[in-house]
């Protein structure tokens, strides 16, 4: 039985147009890039559908290719609903294969529940309504739906201890929201480690940190502060993040251990013991 590729998605279809006007340009991937001032891989990425230009990289693209605007236009109708710094990143996490995430101090955004997030939101949104802080919420726990098939991606989840120590939304919220961690660890769905505090400094202290893996294409890396954020595909700057990454986990408890202490922070919550 033949698979069918055609793209499918807004964004796949916007990458499969983008290749097919390059080769009718005669250009290569690196070709094109030189031009549009990006890496090779960032041109495999547009056209694999994972990542959408920038405004100005699709206007260095039209001129490329001659197409008269034709991308930065179509550009318009694909704007994401994710922060910008954070769009590009929500586009990969989609296609990947592995996500290997670090938190420092909150939850990772795709194991959020959802009156987790919302008092994330409320806690910086001076002036929020409530209508505002749910359209916040569901479009952060959309990402969830990664999560649902039985296999892909394979999610390995490594926290430092203060993500389980300081409560967000109070202490039946934090229970709640260490008890679907340590479920989804016990289930299979994700591999879980923590560094305990007794480690003292590690190699991920400073940042949120992301890995993402893809079937057919070079990993990233996307490192995250305040409203800011950074997406690495230069080989070089991701091969330094998996080595931090493996360095700190190598610090971490084991999966056993770690789930333990999980179940405990979410009872200790749970009784007002933090």
């Amino acid at each position: 039985m033949e698979i069918d590729r055609r793209p499918r998605t807004p964004r796949e279809k916007y990458g499969e147009e983008l290749r097919l006007r390059r080769v009718a340009a005669g250009m290569t991937q690196e070709e094109l890039s030189e031009r549009v001032v990006c890496s090779p891989t960032l041109i495999s990425h547009f056209e694999a559908g994972r990542r959408l230009p920038k405004p100005d990289d699709a206007a260095r693209i039209d001129r490329a290719l001659g197409t008269d605007g034709f991308f930065a236009r179509w550009l318009e109708d694909l704007e994401s609903k994710y922060a910008d710094h954070f769009a590009a990143a929500a586009e990969l996490e989609q296609q990947a294969t592995l996500i290997q995430q670090f938190a420092l101090s909150l939850v990772p955004g795709v194991l959020q529940t959802d009156d987790y997030a919302r008092a994330l939101f409320r806690a910086y949104r001076p002036n929020h309504t409530a209508e505002s802080l749910d359209e916040a919420v569901v479009i952060r726990t959309k990402r969830r739906r990664i999560l649902d098939g039985p296999t892909q991606p394979v999610v390995w989840t490594l926290l430092d201890e203060a993500v389980l120590r300081r409560s967000v939304g109070g202490p039946l919220v934090m229970a709640e929201q260490l008890g679907k961690i340590a479920d989804m660890a016990e289930a299979g769905r994700l591999r879980l480690h923590v560094i305990p505090y007794g480690v003292g400094a590690h190699s991920l202290m400073e940042s949120l940190l992301t890995l993402m893996s893809f079937e057919d294409s070079a990993p990233a890396a996307y490192v995250e502060g305040f409203l800011s954020g950074n997406l690495m595909d230069d080989p070089a700057l991701v091969s330094t993040c998996q080595t931090a990454y493996a360095l700190a986990l190598s610090d971490a408890l084991s999966q056993q251990e770690s789930l333990a202490l999980v179940r405990a922070a979410a009872e200790e919550h749970a009784h007002g013991q933090q």
